[in-house]
């Protein structure tokens, strides 16, 4: 048999294996793994490493903010970036604003992506009012249809759920199946600094790290570890940015409960510093959480090799930094509580890992595929059509050149942002030939334009996908008591 396409001689890596193989490819999918393999079209990959394509499982795309401000890519360039950077599947969210209906905000959203994705989509949902309508009704049959993952908010105040609120949302999510995200980081803490920040004339956009205290990420990690034992779901907290906090993540995980975490390249690579660049620079690198001193991205590292992190990803917020709609749409030089939170990272955030990871020592090969698309994967109900090189599995391929130097520049990465905040910064291991379903959208810096290539990509629930952690004792809604149950 002579499959449509053949990638021959390179080096294959999953998650769990590197091995020399050719790849078959007919009809989208990978048909066999082997040596010399037939197929009508080939590719030379010889000195090249075959990985799986990225899923980045964290971005912000043709979004508003809670504040009004509406991101730079929509999903044409928002996809479009992700190509060029090595990742073949995002998973942006359906942000439900307070009042909204969240089955027409994923209405909403999927005639947003439909005629411009140029790789294949999910979607999370952000959960921000709760009502029963949308508790009792339309969360269950949203989580039935493939949208099994939802993202629910400690801080904001048009987000922010309580603690008795965050309990019934958790609480379905166990009931039905589903994956809860959660931004960690106390509010009262935020805003008491904030005010008190301001109105001492302290509006630099370094006073924005100063506000979201590494203390106030603590507290409320710790807060919703517990609130999930409560419940005894399953859960995972995004952007993890602090010592304190990924300490916390650490004790839940020894003690079994079913806690994942992820962070991003902005916790690796920024840091508080560059929150103090020189006039208003500083608030292109602004997010929440925001960049630790330099000492906290070891641990970060640290959290990432020992597996305390199962994801990383990008957590793409592309606010412009000039216009009308951006960094500064309140002036000039708004103080930092009026700058859209958010930093651009979505084509940038596989080589900067695997070149600082895996050239640096820091991480396997095999990790780096983890940690860059296996996992997210699994934790989201798209494996193994996605996240692996097997026979049946999506021909969802990045090849990578490791030994590739090139320096980031905001026109290398193919979004619609006015800047990076990763320029100049030199990186070794690049993707030379991305491919997604069989279908080449990035090649030696050019992407794909087929606007609308990408699919839509239901999710299983989560809990059939991934292995869950170990109980300790939760709440058993059926008996109404707490049940204990021996570590495994």
């Amino acid at each position: 048999m002579s499959a449509e396409l053949v990638i021959r001689g390179g080096t294959v890596a999953t998650a769990a294996d590197t091995f020399a193989a050719d790849i078959a490819i007919s009809d989208g999918r990978i048909v066999a793994l082997g040596k010399d393999l037939k197929g009508a079209r080939e590719i030379d990959a010889r000195g090249l490493l075959v990985l799986p394509g990225g899923i980045d499982s964290h971005v912000h795309i043709e979004q508003r903010s809670s504040s009004g401000v509406m991101t730079a890519d929509d999903f044409y360039t928002g996809t479009r970036s992700a190509a060029a950077g090595g990742t073949t599947t995002v998973i942006p969210f359906a942000a439900q604003q307070r009042g909204m209906s969240v089955r027409e905000v994923v209405e909403d959203y999927h005639k947003a992506a439909t005629p411009k994705a140029v790789v294949d989509y999910a979607f999370h949902m952000i959960v921000s009012d709760p009502t029963s309508q949308v508790m009792g009704q339309e969360l269950p049959a949203l989580i039935e249809r493939g949208y099994t993952s939802f993202k629910v908010y400690m801080t904001y105040d048009a987000l922010k759920l309580d603690d008795r609120q965050m309990l019934d949302v958790l609480a379905l999510a166990r009931a039905h199946g589903a994956m809860t995200m959660v931004h960690a980081e106390n509010h009262d803490v935020i805003s008491w600094l904030s005010d008190r920040l301001l109105a001492g004339g302290h509006t630099a956009p370094k006073f924005h790290a100063v506000a979201h205290a590494s203390i106030a990420e603590r507290e409320a990690t710790h807060r919703v570890i517990t609130l999930a034992e409560i419940v005894d779901v399953p859960m995972l907290l995004v952007h993890v940015s602090a010592r304190e906090a990924i300490e916390q993540i650490r004790w839940a995980q020894g003690r079994g409960l079913k806690i994942y975490a992820e962070t991003c390249p902005q916790y690796l690579f920024l840091s508080a510093e560059d929150l103090d660049r020189p006039g208003f620079e500083g608030a292109k690198c602004m997010c929440s959480p925001p960049p630790r001193d330099r000492d906290n991205q070891r641990y970060v590292w640290e959290g990432l090799k020992s597996g305390v992190f199962q994801v990383v990803s990008s957590d793409h917020a592309p606010y412009r930094f000039d216009g009308p709609d951006g960094k500064k749409k309140h002036g000039p030089n708004p103080p930092f509580k009026m700058v859209a939170n958010g930093v651009p990272g979505v084509g940038a955030r596989l080589p900067l890992l695997f070149s600082a990871g895996v050239g640096e020592g820091r991480l396997s090969l095999n990790q780096f595929v983890a940690l860059a698309s296996t996992n997210h994967a699994k934790l989201y109900g798209l494996y193994p059509k996605k996240g692996t090189i097997a026979v049946g599995s999506d021909a969802d391929l990045a090849l990578w050149d490791p030994k590739k130097e090139v320096t980031i520049t905001v026109d290398l990465l193919h979004d619609a942002m006015d800047y990076t905040p990763y320029e100049g910064r030199a990186v070794k291991g690049w993707p030379v030939l991305v491919l997604s379903r069989g279908e080449i959208v990035a090649e030696d810096g050019k992407v794909s334009e087929k606007a609308g290539r990408g699919r839509f990509l239901p999710c299983e629930k989560p809990s059939a996908a991934v292995p869950l952690g170990r109980r300790v004792h939760g709440f058993e809604p059926s008996s109404g008591k707490f049940q204990a149950e021996r570590l495994s």
